[in-house]
């Protein structure tokens, strides 16, 4: 039986709920291993005046102690533009920036001598939001642009005009396992870096430049993470860097490991956006312009903010078509640390935004907010192409709209809590239905590329190695189902090894929902060969010559676990067998497969272009009940109906497109990132920051996949699924805004930024 579109378990669940996973902390202190540390800025900003490490390098168990005098040339770092100072040589531009670090024996040791590390430093103002950057006018490159149509025309159409802010907030990432790296100097000046990374050959990259030494002499490995939501795209190469030049200075190993609240309070989120806003309509609701600036909350440095704004800008128009539309966009440097990807890189942001202005036209037209969505949802043959120029091809969003619509019962449930509002003095109801377009690719072209390495071996069994690394998002688990369907064999002949840059180089972060896209799809191109090679020798055994069977390897069949010529099914070898006579015959049974993305380019100077290789797509109702006297909103019931294609692991698809949806609830609900006015991040710990728990799933959940065959561009037919379910979390923020109409009046609305905590739902409520 086919693997693919089976519902198979991921391949660390019975070891995750076993507590028998090793994540890398767990590893046992290799001989002679040092613990590191950093002494943090105790400042968002300021000048450093006075260094003093001297009896810190007198505590007992120090062995190393660096400061930027020690790293030189090679302190600059970052991922895209080295703008970012790894240790502090004269100003510190972020709280908990690296002013030295430390390696020492003993956990004890290390903390003592962090406390001995006088640091003197001259405050400066800081900048912390957004406001106070645009005043400041500190910002991060220039300004983006998306355009289309004739906006001032499409003003001079409309009906009525609508222009307001929309603030939207940051989000913590709140993986489970803190950033954490252990490195181990070899001969020759090598490293041997485990990371717990999306991206090793990134950690390889600024971990070689930081050692200067050429990128070979760096192996980056990482077996699995304890979570990372982009919070470890980029940023678990500091921490890697670190551990190496304390590994490279004692000759030693050494680990390096954030404690939850210093993690928290150290590393970049999700960007906080600022949306001002412009929007011209008609009487029926439909969009005839839109004019929108965003600015982003970048943090100290560049990190990935010209990515995560080129998507917010390309994800501003969601699932509406907008004939005149101006999106803008500037990255504003802050004192926080570098705001980095998670979860949606920009999209989340983007949808908001618009998805707020819709809510306002329902609001001044006096419609129900639906019915604003489908009118301007974009089309099948007309009104189906994006404002940077991509088809929107094999659209479903107008059947999910209307199927959830009518599964869910929308228009009668909307009766019902027209009534329910009517007659309770305690509580509110209220109810949005929204949907999603999010385009799969990376908007960087170079970065659609993949690797795999693929190697059969004398009994029959198989290993792949890609660049994907696994965090819980069962990556790995797909990958198997497609080797083994390629290669006709179970799925339990099928393992995958330890991402390692040594066995596949120059490899994409697994990030942007394309990990089994690209890797899957260059394992299967490995795979593909193997397999030609391998008919060839078993249509020679298969061969038959006083039956008139010739040699035709076109006719062999691989399945189950057995090959055989399709002209005589009778007649069956094992593969094993065939594998074995291969090895006889001095035929390889190892393949690298290589896949590029097709068909996908951005002029980011025109701003046209197509950046994605499709779409996925999906709509979402959520119903809110809120508590007129404290504010506090539960979610009784949310329905979820996504476009996934042809699902590779259906199981697996569902348990992302759960856990993206609630991610999503909590962002746009729950979780507020608060800073004192120093730049202390006051929400850095478990009990001030609120993710969601058992008790803020919806006790109606309904979740199905709409069954679509006709994505034949991607991999087995199927579709990501990573990160569009998160923003249809905006669903539940919708709602409470609805809600909040009932009590503000139908045709006025409440001022409800992102997120609607209960504090600020308590703040609408008159």
């Amino acid at each position: 039986m086919p693997a693919v579109g089976k519902d198979i378990a991921h391949d660390s669940a019975r070891t995750h709920v076993a507590g028998v996973s090793e994540f890398l902390d767990d590893r046992l202190p290799l001989a002679g291993e040092l613990l590191a540390g950093i002494v943090p800025s105790p400042v968002a900003h300021g000048r450093l005046k006075h260094l003093d490490v001297s009896a810190a390098r007198n505590v007992p168990g120090v062995r190393a102690l660096l400061t930027a005098d020690d790293l030189s040339a090679h302190n600059l770092f970052g991922p895209v533009v080295a703008d970012e100072m790894l240790v502090v040589a004269d100003e510190a531009v972020f709280l908990g920036q690296p002013v030295a670090l430390v390696a020492a024996e003993t956990k004890a040791g290390l903390e003592a001598a962090i406390r001995a590390v006088v640091v003197e430093m001259e405050t400066l103002p800081p900048l912390l939001d957004i406001d106070a950057a645009i005043a400041a006018d500190s910002f991060t490159g220039g300004t983006s642009t998306i355009e289309r149509g004739d906006v001032e025309q499409g003003f001079a159409d409309a009906d009525g005009i609508l222009e307001g802010v929309l603030d939207i907030g940051g989000q913590e990432q709140f993986y489970l396992e803190s950033q954490v790296a252990i490195a181990v100097p070899g001969e020759q000046g090598q490293m041997h870096v485990h990371s717990s990374t999306q991206h090793p050959s990134e950690v390889q990259a600024l971990v070689a430049e930081a050692l200067g030494v050429p990128f070979n002499h760096v192996i980056c490995t990482c077996k699995r993470m304890g979570g990372a939501f982009g919070g470890k795209e980029t940023q678990a190469a500091p921490p890697a860097m670190m551990a190496a030049l304390l590994a490279q200075r004692t000759g030693r190993p050494v680990r390096f490991l954030y404690n939850k609240d210093d993690d928290m309070r150290f590393t970049g989120k999700r960007h906080a956006f600022k949306s001002f806003y412009k929007a011209g309509y008609t009487r029926d609701g439909r969009l005839t312009a839109l004019d929108v600036r965003l600015f982003s909350n970048g943090g100290c440095s560049t990190d990935l903010s010209p990515a995560v704004l080129e998507r917010a800008l390309l994800h501003t128009d969601n699932t509406s078509f907008l004939p005149n539309l101006r999106v803008t966009g500037r990255i504003c440097r802050t004192n926080l640390p570098s705001n980095t990807a998670f979860r949606g890189f920009g999209g989340p942001q983007g949808v908001a935004s618009t998805e707020h202005i819709l809510h306002e036209v329902a609001v001044a037209t006096g419609l129900d907010s639906l019915e604003v969505r489908r009118i301007n949802c974009y089309g099948i043959d007309e009104r189906n192409v994006t404002p940077y120029g991509q088809v929107v091809a094999n659209n479903t969003l107008p059947e999910l709209f209307d199927t959830l619509r009518a599964d869910c019962n929308y228009d009668g449930r909307r009766t019902e809590i027209d009534r329910f509002n009517a007659e309770s003095r305690t509580h509110l109801k209220g109810m949005a239905l929204s949907g999603v377009k999010f385009g799969i690719s990376f908007t960087r072209r170079a970065l659609n590329q993949a690797n795999a390495l693929v190697n059969i071996y004398v009994d029959g069994s198989v290993m792949v190695s890609t660049g994907a690394t696994e965090m819980g998002q069962g990556v790995n688990t797909r990958i198997r189902q497609v080797v083994a369907d390629a290669l006709g064999v179970s799925y339990e002949r099928v393992l995958l090894g330890i991402t390692s840059t040594e066995k596949n180089n120059n490899t994409s972060p697994t990030a942007a929902s394309s990990g089994t896209d690209l890797n899957g799809a260059a394992a299967r191109v490995a795979c593909l060969k193997l397999r030609e090679r391998l008919a060839k020798v078993a249509a020679d055994l298969l061969a038959d010559a006083d039956a008139g069977l010739t040699a035709e390897f076109e006719s062999v069949v691989f399945a189950d676990g057995v090959v055989y010529d399709a002209r005589r099914p009778q007649m069956r070898l094992s593969f094993e067998d065939v594998v074995k006579q291969a090895y006889e015959l001095r035929i390889s049974l190892g393949e690298r497969g290589f896949y590029a993305t097709p068909g996908v380019d951005f002029n980011r100077a025109t701003g046209q272009g197509h950046p994605f290789l499709y779409f996925t797509n999906g709509v979402a109702c959520c119903e809110v009940l809120i508590d007129r006297f404290t504010g506090e909103m539960s979610t009784p019931r949310a329905d979820v109906l996504m476009d996934l294609g042809r699902c590779i692991n259906p199981g697996i698809d569902r348990g992302q497109t759960v856990g993206g949806f609630i991610q999503g609830v909590g962002w746009c609900t729950l979780e507020q990132l608060v800073y004192g006015d120093d730049g202390t991040l006051l929400s850095y710990s478990p009990t001030t920051y609120k993710i969601p728990n058992a008790t803020d799933v919806p006790e109606v959940f309904n979740v199905r996949f709409l069954d679509n065959p006709n994505n034949t561009i991607s991999l087995h037919r199927s579709k990501a699924a990573g990160e569009p379910p998160l923003l249809l979390g905006l669903s539940a923020w919708l709602a409470a805004k609805d809600a909040l109409r009932y009590v503000h009046g139908r045709r006025n609305e409440p001022k409800l930024h992102l997120p609607a905590t209960g504090e600020a739902i308590l703040m609408n409520l008159p």
